[in-house]
């Protein structure tokens, strides 16, 4: 995976006595065919008799050949390199879900160029794309939860396969989980539990993510009749979470709280703690995200888990059907509950 951001390049010395790299050449003689052979068999191009395939490919693996890749992009059209414009985040969200369009490409073959962006401004997004469209790329993926990213979608350039991930409402095909059942499910555990209400400690509001997972806890609440209590936001962080936290521990009528995400969550049970509140003891405790370290959590969380890995196989599909000319629509993954000890449930 390649990072664009801008660094210097270094150029090292080549020693006269390197050894040489093997050829397409050192590959026909090994298998005993014709250069135009070889060339079909690395390109899928052409007939090859079975029989012979199989004897370039072993020619191939036994001598290490690599295509070169720029020679093959001048006569296939194809480079085999895609893009993504993603933010320069360490959120887990975010960070998993380019993880899981990697694995997907890589497993279909495609190397994968990263530009990443410090700001979800729609110059950021236009400057990224334009960097990958400089490097050929066949196609390129937005990761775009942030409500700015979406909007600078409006105006991707035409002609180049484009996909978002995480944008609700994006002008162009997109894959994302369903945050907003993800939440229903979530507040519908919490007042099946008994619970009168159901407090939210909401992400930051120009989140698409968060503004879907909060408004499927006040539709939920709506539904079953339940009166809403005030709004706590957060913006991700341990911390934040720590800080509402804090702020809802005086509250004589918390008994449950679904919080927007897992670390903001993980803050809540430390202030919890201080605060003499047990939890699933005092309160009852969902969080979103089912992050690794969740079911380590004291006690281990109930959350909602995202398939990120699922998104990136998706994802990779929609941009594979435009890459070959198709125009596929939006995809929406299930959110799915897992439930665990903070919602006193094993």
């Amino acid at each position: 995976m390649n990072v664009v951001k801008g660094s210097d390049v270094g150029h090292q010395p080549v020693a006269s006595s390197a050894r040489r790299h093997p050829s397409l050449a050192d590959v026909a003689v090994l298998a005993g065919v014709s250069h135009m052979t070889v060339s079909r068999v690395i390109n899928d191009s052409g007939v090859v008799r079975p029989a012979t395939r199989e004897r370039v490919l072993a020619a191939i693996e036994s001598i290490g050949y690599r295509p070169n890749t720029a020679a093959r992009a001048l006569v296939t059209g194809r480079t085999g390199t895609l893009g993504v414009v993603t933010l320069d985040s360490t959120l887990y969200g975010p960070a998993s879900t380019l993880y899981g369009v990697e694995r997907a490409a890589r497993d279909a073959g495609f190397a994968i160029t990263v530009a990443s962006i410090s700001r979800p401004g729609g110059q950021a997004i236009a400057e990224a794309v334009e960097s990958l469209q400089r490097q050929a790329v066949e196609g390129i993926v937005v990761i775009a939860p942030h409500v700015a990213t979406a909007k600078a979608l409006e105006f991707a350039p035409h002609g180049v396969p484009l996909v978002a991930v995480g944008g609700a409402a994006s002008p162009v095909p997109a894959v994302s989980v369903d945050q907003y059942d993800g939440a229903r499910l979530a507040t519908e555990h919490l007042l099946s539990l008994g619970h009168k209400t159901v407090w939210h400690v909401g992400g930051p509001a120009d989140w698409l993510e968060a503004a879907e997972r909060e408004r499927g806890w006040r539709e939920t609440l709506k539904a079953h009749g339940v009166r809403r209590p005030r709004l706590t936001r957060g913006d991700w962080s341990p911390r934040s979470g720590y800080q509402a936290g804090k702020a809802l521990a005086g509250e004589s009528s918390l008994g449950a709280v679904f919080v927007a995400n897992d670390q903001m969550a993980l803050g809540l049970l430390r202030a919890f703690t201080e605060a003499g509140i047990s939890v699933p003891g005092d309160v009852q405790l969902v969080g979103f995200d089912d992050i690794p370290e969740a079911e380590f959590f004291n006690p281990p969380l109930t959350t909602v888990r995202q398939d990120f890995d699922e998104v990136g196989r998706r994802t990779f599909h929609l941009l594979s059907e435009q890459m070959n000319g198709g125009r596929p629509g939006s995809e929406q993954i299930p959110a799915r509950l897992i439930v665990r000890e903070s919602s006193g449930a094993a």
